[in-house]
């Protein structure tokens, strides 16, 4: 059975994986980059029984694959970029493999700076991809496997798909809290967890803040910068990239450029405001 954790891009997933991660797979809640491996991300060549030839072929793979490496008993912490929404006929996941599910979110006017810095892109053509419903993510392998294969659809309709599925519970969980509110709410990421799990036992406070301790945001690029992380993407000329760049300290009213900020606001008004993200701050 399966735990999501979900996403749109450079919302916060790396973060979450790596408290859960350190809460989990550690004795203490003492964090390393290592403990990832317990968090791998679908779609992914890794998980996937044969080569697919197209995006079409991909998705009609995904819940195979998913009952190929996911089913029984035991319990799989996976991240995932999908949306769960269909994708061309296919869904993404069914209630019969997935227990539940954390989905973070984060204010598209901080996720958008994010999303220039990771893909090299400028303001223009990373609101074109937030807006288009049919924007898809693809880390073609080299031999031209389509496995990696993920349907992201717009900013909107992604969490949409999460926040309002019935097939499983999920917890929808912000961002910002993670920085207003950091011991409460990752209080309740594990409450929701042994919830799933059906474990009855009480949380280990101590190991709850030694992980929430060594995850936080400064000490995650700390450990980057010292001793690398394999997640981190090259620019178009070849540099290697923070992964772990702006964090909380990205503040669209100090960052964002007037005219990008005024069509987020304008196309996203009934989101911001169903999400209590203020637009005139």
């Amino acid at each position: 059975m399966i735990i999501w954790i979900a996403s749109y891009p450079k919302s916060g997933n790396t973060y979450l994986r790596s408290f859960i991660s350190s809460y989990y797979f550690s004795k203490k809640g003492k964090f390393d980059f290592d403990l990832l491996l317990n968090i791998l991300q679908f779609p992914s060549v890794k998980f996937s029984k044969k080569k697919n030839n197209s995006e079409l072929e991909a998705s009609q793979s995904w819940i195979y694959n998913q009952q190929q490496f996911f089913s029984g008993e035991k319990l799989h912490f996976i991240k995932t970029h999908s949306n769960l929404n269909e994708y061309k006929g296919n869904n993404f996941t069914t209630k019969n493999l997935s227990l539940g599910g954390i989905y973070i979110v984060r204010d598209p006017r901080n996720l958008i700076t994010s999303m220039t810095h990771h893909y090299s892109l400028n303001y223009d053509q990373a609101y074109s991809k937030m807006i288009n419903k049919n924007q898809t993510l693809l880390e073609k392998s080299t031999d031209g496997d389509y496995s990696n294969f993920t349907f992201l659809g717009s900013w909107s309709s992604h969490y949409k798909s999460w926040k309002n599925t019935n097939s499983f519970k999920i917890l929808f969980i912000k961002y910002e809290d993670l920085e207003n509110n950091k011991f409460d709410t990752f209080k309740k990421i594990v409450n929701f967890i042994n919830t799933l799990k059906n474990e009855k036992q009480s949380i280990d406070e101590k190991k709850l803040i030694n992980s929430i301790n060594s995850t936080n945001f400064s000490n995650l690029k700390n450990k980057e910068e010292n001793e690398g992380f394999e997640e981190s993407v090259y620019s178009k000329s070849g540099e290697k990239k923070r992964f772990f760049n702006l964090g909380f300290n990205n503040r669209w009213q100090k960052i964002l450029p007037n005219n990008i900020l005024n069509k987020l606001n304008n196309t996203l008004q009934n989101e911001l405001n169903e999400l209590g993200y203020e637009i005139n701050e």
